[in-house]
């Protein structure tokens, strides 16, 4: 009997979402909007959160449907205790479920300590770590009574390296960190996977158009990442083939740092 060296076929439905539902909070733009895309490319129907800009929540929206993806946007401040809930009803309001929570929110900002209020550091915290909290809490039931699901936080690679003049923006992302393992060890049992995915130097509207030079410094593949490498990993995580990968922290940043 012969024995085929050939790889076994991979079925394309066990990369597919439909019938998911996903929230993808800082959806209007860069990795949040590669992720919306992604997902909704997928199968899955998106629910885009924006907190600012309509306009490019809106874009996003005629993007995914252009695509032939099914999405709305839902404008909320994700440190907004109320309108996180409201967010999330609305999503289930219009889609009929959820079974997926992308946390893409965050604040950039670069000072010296010393030049950091009080104020500056926590409004840094509370959208990026405070957000995260309140979309978890509030989408967890729903999640729970689809049968399970997942949540995929946004990190950065500062969380575990630290940055210059960026004391805020390390400590929230650090803080992911450990909101990451301590729900995916209290909701393994009830089918939630919970991971938070760590991007660095990735080509978007903050990279200056064909400045390279960060990535040819900080790499060994000696090029930037692409939004689309990211949100592909994020849509494996909440797939069926990622259902066995819980409390992670997964670098995506060229080899730049290897934990």
């Amino acid at each position: 009997m012969s024995v085929s060296s050939q790889p076994a076929a991979v079925s394309i439905d066990l990369f597919r979402l439909d019938g998911k539902v996903a929230l993808v909070t800082g959806g209007s733009r860069n990795i949040g909007r590669g992720v919306a895309r992604a997902l909704a490319a997928a199968g899955a129907s998106v629910m885009v959160n924006a907190s600012k800009s309509e306009d490019e929540a809106r874009e996003t929206v005629a993007i995914v449907e252009a695509e032939g993806g099914r999405a709305a946007y839902y404008m909320a401040d994700v440190t907004d205790p109320d309108a996180v809930d409201a967010m999330v009803a609305a999503t289930v309001l219009r889609f009929g479920r959820l079974d997926i929570l992308s946390i893409n929110q965050t604040l950039r900002a670069s000072q010296r300590i010393e030049d950091m209020t009080y104020d500056d550091f926590r409004r840094v915290v509370a959208v990026t770590l405070d957000g995260s909290f309140l979309c978890c809490k509030a989408a967890i039931p729903h999640l729970i009574e689809a049968g399970g699901g997942a949540i995929v936080m946004m990190g950065g690679q500062s969380g575990v390296t630290g940055t210059a003049r960026g004391a805020h923006v390390s400590a929230a992302k650090s803080a992911l960190v450990g909101l990451t393992k301590a729900l995916a060890r209290e909701l393994a049992g009830r089918h939630i996977t919970v991971n938070c995915v760590h991007p660095f130097v990735i080509d978007t509207e903050r990279v200056a158009p064909g400045d390279h030079s960060r990535a040819d410094a900080t790499t060994p593949i000696g090029r930037l990442g692409t939004i689309e490498e990211v949100a592909g990993f994020v849509r494996l995580l909440c797939g069926p083939e990622g259902s066995f990968i819980t409390g992670q922290n997964i670098f995506l940043n060229g080899g730049s740092y290897m934990p």
